[in-house]
């Protein structure tokens, strides 16, 4: 199915099913602990050997020689594989370093082996005694000093140019009557998600099945057979649940690699976890950056002038963090410069963490946009109302689809109380606390994917949905199952949906906030498929056969939907293709952010005290979940604002708080109760379904309201993530 033009009205819109706020289906298996993930796949191969990575002692250099005598004399141990062994290896398409190494070594903690013995325990201790001579190389490890020789990366993702200039900037702020230009900082940040990168590997007759935890199955099918230089048909990944990814699982990972190379050489299924160290130094990160805003406006506080600079940095064909992004769509302005630069670095890989560019851009865009406002001396919600546009400022021909961020705003703050916001900083107090309001709006775009999906109907008049999306944690199982019985007028009971599986129809996978709506569409075009031959197979008439209650109803004729399959199982299957719609409309997600939080007068401790999201990102097919969504967004955003921050030792190139002791995220004590309000809206362009996503939208601008409302509550105003109290406290107002 062809998406060209947007969609009319369709059977989605009776919103018996979707939109509706359904539990999980995949709930009780989660609740009660026989929800299968990767590491616990003994149901399908239960003689299991385990293996144990060896990472890199150092950060850049050589591998001059490995001494394996002792570990291979230990217990338990079946076979060592490193580069020496493992035969020829490719890179996949998706991987900036190798993930096996040798004998050039890239970034610390890089894959060097894997051990395999009979147990975890024999594996990890054996792996304790391989011995590594290296030849160490100086490396460039401080991402500011390396700015210096910062060059321009190739277009963003395949997208979007590296720098845009619209209109004359530089005579525009020149000539501005208020004037910001300011400097921010947010450090790199790692994923931290609940399951570890873990895979289960096994090899029959030259195939390899490999049960994962991966975000995206056709991308890594395809890396994985790219990397062991087999056929993309010998390969099958099986990836029912995921505990969580952010991005980090979006590609082939060293723990499915090393599996896969463990099971070959031990000639027996082999489970690979990575520690909590691997994760942060061996998989990937979000980029640390720099940002220069300059905002020029006219007394009135109108933008006249706005420009943002990023600097990041990565290994040498790494991806810039794009955090400029944002800024090319936000807000007004006549006179724009944009700008992306890269420096190389030997720390390990910087790739995608939820909402990447938007999230750390707006950490500096949103309070440039807060300083301009004081700057002008202009209620910083009235500043961004003032200087919505409705068309993409770069392409003035190019209007929004839907954009409804004023709206998030105005009524956000009503319901949050802006009003009783002092204006003035560190004036409301509450005992010992200093208490201030924050607001920031966000954005996200609206991506889409194509996406396939199968659908089977039985005599009993179930359906099952079959597509290899992948449910991490968001509610994949619930919204494709909804999808389905809305479009065949079916109760939700009557759905069952497998996912994760190389072997269904490839789907959009789960990322950049477009799978739910991307797969979604998917199923929505195979039950179109469906629809269609249930009422051939009835001789009714598709175009006008009507589903709804378990039957299909043309005029006065009338049968219950099993009755089509009585026969035989009908199966159908069908992509949807997203067309050029893009290029005519600018397709986004917005949101406004407000925060209150209070801060010790004595000691800079900081405590959010309520939170508030309202967001329009079109129809939102499942409110329970996507509040979930929204929630677990925001909570993201106080981490990158008030803790979240990888310590780099410049000296020798690691991540040296490299686990959950060291790196610290929010628990339960530091969130209060978080409210979301969904606006009304659905999209036409977007799809089928007329969603969006709400995933990443939920952190966007969320740490940026955060340190707004420090700054309101204590005068003192934080550029350099994360706000922690050593950089308020001698800077706090005088204790009375």
């Amino acid at each position: 199915m062809k998406f060209e033009t947007p969609a009319t009205t369709n059977p989605i819109d009776q919103m018996k099913v979707v939109g509706q706020p359904h539990d999980r289906i995949d709930g009780p298996v989660k609740t009660t602990g026989t929800a299968r993930y990767a590491y616990e796949r003994h149901d399908a191969v239960p003689d299991a050997a385990y293996g144990f990575l060896v990472g890199s002692a150092i950060a850049k250099g050589r591998i001059l020689s490995f001494n394996l005598d002792d570990a291979q004399r230990a217990p338990g141990v079946l076979t060592i594989v490193t580069y020496l062994n493992a035969g020829k290896l490719g890179k996949g398409t998706y991987n900036t370093a190798k993930l096996l190494a040798g004998p050039e070594i890239q970034h610390y903690h890089q894959a060097l082996a894997v051990v395999v013995a009979e147990t975890f325990e024999q594996a990890r201790a054996a792996a304790m005694l391989i011995h590594v001579d290296y030849e160490r190389s100086e490396g460039a490890f401080d991402m500011a000093a390396a700015c210096d020789d910062a060059v321009i990366p190739p277009p963003i993702f395949g997208i979007d140019p590296a720098d845009t200039s619209v209109g004359d900037f530089a005579g525009a702020f020149a000539n501005a009557e208020v004037k910001l230009d300011a400097t921010y900082t947010t450090p790199d940040q790692t994923h931290a998600m609940m399951e570890p990168h873990a895979s289960t590997a096994a090899w029959n007759d030259g195939k390899l099945t490999l049960w994962t935890s991966n975000q995206m199955v056709a991308w890594t099918a395809d890396d994985v057979a790219k990397t062991l230089g087999i056929s993309k048909e010998n390969v099958r990944l099986i990836v029912p649940y995921v505990g969580g990814g952010f991005g980090s699982k979006l590609f082939l990972r060293a723990d499915a690699l090393m599996a896969a190379l463990g099971a070959r050489a031990a000639g027996r299924p082999v489970k690979v976890a990575l520690t909590r160290p691997f994760i942060a130094n061996n998989t990937v990160h979000r980029a640390a950056t720099i940002q220069r805003i300059r905002i020029g406006t006219a007394a009135d506080g109108r933008i006249s002038a706005i420009a943002h600079e990023t600097w990041s940095g990565n290994l040498p064909d790494g991806v810039p963090e794009a955090s400029a992004m944002q800024t090319r769509l936000l807000y007004a302005g006549a006179n724009r410069l944009t700008a992306t630069r890269l420096a190389v670095v030997d720390l390990p890989e910087a790739n995608a963490m939820r909402a990447p560019g938007e999230a750390p851009g707006l950490m500096a865009l949103e309070v440039a946009m807060d300083e301009a406002a004081q700057a002008v001396g202009m209620d910083p919600v009235e500043f961004r109302i003032i200087n919505d546009t409705q068309v993409d400022p770069e392409k003035p021909e190019r209007p929004f689809s839907k954009r409804q961020l004023n709206e998030c705003l105005r009524l956000g703050a009503e319901h949050f109380g802006w009003d009783k916001r002092n204006s003035t900083p560190g004036q409301v107090r509450d005992g010992r606390w200093l208490v201030g309001m924050g607001v920031a709006a966000g954005l996200r775009n609206n991506l889409v994917m194509n996406s396939a999906a199968r659908v089977r109907l039985n005599n009993l008049g179930n359906l099952t949905v079959e597509t290899d999306m992948t449910d991490i944690g968001t509610g994949s199982y619930t919204i494709l199952a909804q999808t389905a019985a809305e479009m065949m007028g079916v109760p939700l009971e009557r759905v069952t949906v497998h996912l994760g599986d190389s072997s269904f129809p490839i789907s959009a996978g789960s990322g950049g906030q477009w799978g739910a709506n991307s797969a979604a569409s998917g199923v929505y075009a195979a039950c179109l498929k469906l629809r269609q031959t249930v009422a051939e197979r009835l001789g009714l008439d598709p175009a006008t056969a009507q589903f709804a209650g378990g039957q299909v109803q043309d005029g006065e004729r009338r049968f219950v939907l099993e009755k089509a399959a009585v026969d035989s199982e009908i199966v159908a299957e069908d992509t949807i293709e997203f067309g050029n719609l893009d290029k005519h409309y600018q397709q986004s997600t917005f949101a406004a952010h407000f925060v209150e939080v209070g801060v010790d007068e004595a000691t800079g401790e900081i405590r959010i005290r309520r939170m508030l999201a309202v967001c329009a990102a079109g129809r939102i097919l499942n409110p329970k979940s996507a509040r979930s969504q929204v929630i677990g967004g925001m909570t993201m955003g106080v981490g990158a604002a008030l803790m979240e921050e990888m310590a780099v030792d410049k000296r020798v190139g690691i991540f040296v708080n490299h686990d959950l002791a060291g790196y610290e995220v929010p628990v339960h004590a530091d969130i209060p109760h978080q409210e979301v309000i969904f606006l009304e809206e659905d999209d036409p362009v977007s799809s089928p379904m007329k969603a969006k996503g709400v995933g990443e939208l939920g952190l966007c601008g969320v740490a940026a309201a955060i340190a707004n409302a420090v700054q309101n509550a204590t005068g003192v105003r934080i550029r350099d993530y994360p706000v922690t109290l050593d950089k308020l406290i001698s800077r706090l107002p005088e204790v009375a």
